[in-house]
This record gives structure tokens, sequence and C-alpha cells, in this order.
């Protein structure tokens, strides 16, 4: 089963842009593969776009994190909250049907209670000056442990309207 036999791809890029108005974070629903299924984007900082600018900073940073977090929503059935390799938070909450997994709502970007970015990792990994990591990540917004489990707690609620 595929998330667009469930709903269109157009319901899940409302779920997508909801889910960002109410967190600030930057939201994708992914397919099983870990592939994004819209073309929605809503940066929330100004480092993750040119992380993921570059062909390493996908590769090494953005899509190991997505890949290694949904595998643990999804073998435990629970939202998961981890960082990415550059220290931000992310964010995954698994999408079943029965008990079929069909895909994962992603949300990203900030910074997790008092963290801060790895800017010699990003640095190190991207080949990006570390001086304009640092500069990227001013400004990066923070939240707390629980709310970001309130996040996820939401976007189970949202899931459940759409796959309902």
């Amino acid at each position: 089963m595929k998330l667009t036999d469930i709903a269109p791809l157009e319901k899940w890029a409302v779920l997508e842009k909801d889910i960002h108005r109410q967190t600030g974070m930057d939201v994708n629903v992914f397919d099983p593969g870990g592939y994004r299924i819209s073309d929605f984007k809503a940066w929330v900082n100004r480092l993750c776009p040119e992380i993921k600018a570059t062909d390493k900073g996908q590769s090494f940073i953005c899509a190991p994190a997505h890949m290694n977090i949904a595998a643990q929503a999804m073998r435990t059935r629970k939202p998961a909250i981890e960082q990415c390799d550059a220290g931000l938070i992310k964010i995954v909450v698994p999408i079943f049907v029965d008990d079929e997994f069909v895909g994962a709502v992603g949300a990203c970007g900030f910074l997790l209670d008092d963290d801060e970015v790895d800017s010699f990792l990003v640095y190190k990994m991207t080949e990006m000056d570390e001086e304009k990591v640092q500069s990227l990540s001013e400004g990066i917004p923070t939240i707390t442990t629980d709310q970001a489990r309130e996040f996820c707690r939401y976007i189970e609620r949202q899931i459940k309207k759409v796959v309902a």
C-alpha cells in the first residue's frame, strides 16, 4: 500500500503545511524508502539549506539521520526524537495502516534544549567553511524535549485524521 492509496498527494501536502504552521519545523511526508512525496519545503533556519545543497551534506548528514531515525520509529511503532550529525533535532512519526508501515512524517531544523550545532562535524562532512557554518547557525530556534514530545503527539493526531 502506498501513501497515495490512503489519501491524494494534495492531502498529504496540506498535512505537511499544517504541521509546519503548528510546530514551526521543516516538515515532510516520506514513503517507506525515505523519499519525500511532495515538493513542499519551508526552511526554518539558514544552515539546513546550505547543508542539503552539498552532495556530501545530503548524503552524510540528512539522509542517514532520516533513515536511522525512521527505522527506529518503524521498529518501535512510536515517534522517535533524535539529532542529526549536525546537532539539530529530527522527529520521525511512523505511519501505519493496520500492521503495514506505509511511511513517516519527519520534522526537523531546530536545536533541542541547550544543544548547539556541531560546526566542526558539518565542516568536515561538507567542506563548508567552519566560520560560515557558525554564522549560519546563529538564531536557530530551540525547543525543549517536552515541546518535541508534544509536537509528536500533534503529528500523530494529524496522521490519524488522514489515515482514518
